[in-house]
């Protein structure tokens, strides 16, 4: 009688199990800097990955309480590498007990599982991002002063919401890089999903360091609204093919937020910027406003937002063929292959070999008329 084998786990350090229990190694390096808190030797050390770096104390006026600001600098990295361990371990939350269970019910193909799985995540920080940033937004009144764009630039010092907001940002699409592998993300997957990584890191890291903080904000905030619609309408499109209204709003949406910020971006570098009184390139003032800069800037923009646009046409155009080769099919199948024939009449009245009279008397009256 043979023994039953035992499933082995994966060698230790090996592909598979940094895969299965990356999470749990992760938390245990946030809990070591964590545990730096308690001891005055490691304290120093632990804050910087912790707490937001560089506070500065201003007073507006003398009857005023003073207010604190943040500017950005070197330390910044390691507060975002922590943040990026909390953002790892979001994610294996997120995807254990919420998209895992949801996956089990919905019984998904492969290629759907993953693409439900990318979008659940982004779904839930497009989400957060978004009602986070609007808050920020109200407490500036954007919506009745635009030109605090351009206003008293260079904006080196920000409030902790904002700078908290940035590092939260790029330590989140920092961490998308190594979730590539230990989600096991297809080949064929992993350029399309490193093209936006990369874009959003550059442009977001890029309004943090010039000190355009505002603008990068009021463009992240239309952005990913647009990027909630799809992913949700996505979410809703696997559980239920027919529900597909979603992503008619997206597309309006999608072409109105690039309307937005091509006309934002060329309001405030092409407007706004170069009508300020500090001119000039100072990276100790954090002043980069500068036509090399500014036209870098909004060339960048620009040629994000068309990139966007084309790959939009595309894939409308892709769902549009779909969609006519779907009609085109289902009305060949209700149609009829050939029209219907008349029966001819056999020779002699006979059917299958059997003579038909067309003598509607009963056989008694026959034999009646016979004799």
């Amino acid at each position: 009688m043979g023994f039953r084998k035992k499933s082995k786990s994966p060698p230790v350090l090996s592909h598979e199990f940094v895969i299965q229990n990356h999470a749990d190694m992760v938390s245990c390096l946030a809990m070591i800097i964590l545990l730096g808190l308690m001891f005055e030797v490691t304290a120093k050390f632990a804050i910087m990955f912790i707490t937001v770096q560089y506070n500065v104390t201003q007073v507006l006026d003398e009857k005023s309480d003073p207010v604190n600001l943040y500017q950005y600098g070197p330390k910044d990295v390691a507060t975002v590498f922590f943040y990026l361990l909390i953002a790892v371990i979001l994610h294996a939350l997120i995807q254990e007990y919420i998209l895992d269970k949801m996956n089990r019910r919905l019984h998904l193909s492969k290629t759907k599982h993953s693409k439900f799985n990318e979008s659940g995540q982004l779904a839930a920080f497009y989400l957060f991002s978004f009602i986070w940033g609007c808050s920020i937004l109200t407490a500036e009144d954007f919506a009745t002063n635009p030109t605090f764009l351009w206003e008293g630039y260079p904006h080196t010092h920000m409030v902790f919401q904002v700078k908290f907001f940035y590092i939260c940002q790029i330590a989140h699409w920092l961490h998308a890089l190594p979730e590539l592998y230990f989600q096991k993300v297809r080949k064929e997957d992993i350029p399309r999903l490193l093209y936006y990584i990369c874009l959003y890191v550059v442009h977001i890291a890029g309004a943090y360091v010039l000190n355009l903080h505002r603008l990068g904000l009021v463009l992240l905030v239309p952005h990913y609204l647009v990027e909630l619609l799809f992913h949700a309408s996505r979410l809703f499109y696997f559980s239920d093919e027919n529900k597909q209204k979603g992503f008619t709003l997206w597309a309006l949406l999608f072409v109105i937020a690039r309307l937005l910020t091509l006309t934002l971006s060329v309001l405030t570098f092409g407007f706004g910027l170069p009508r300020t009184e500090n001119q000039g390139f100072s990276l100790a003032e954090g002043n980069f406003n500068v036509l090399t800069i500014r036209m870098s800037c909004l060339a960048a923009i620009c040629l994000t937002q068309a990139w966007m646009m084309w790959k939009f046409i595309n894939f409308q155009l892709k769902k549009w063929r779909e969609h006519s080769q779907n009609q085109a099919s289902k009305k060949k199948a209700v149609s009829p292959k050939s029209k219907p024939h008349k029966k001819e009449p056999t020779r002699g009245g006979a059917a299958n070999g059997v003579v038909k009279s067309e003598d509607k008397t009963s056989p008694r009256a026959r034999k009646a008329k016979a004799s």
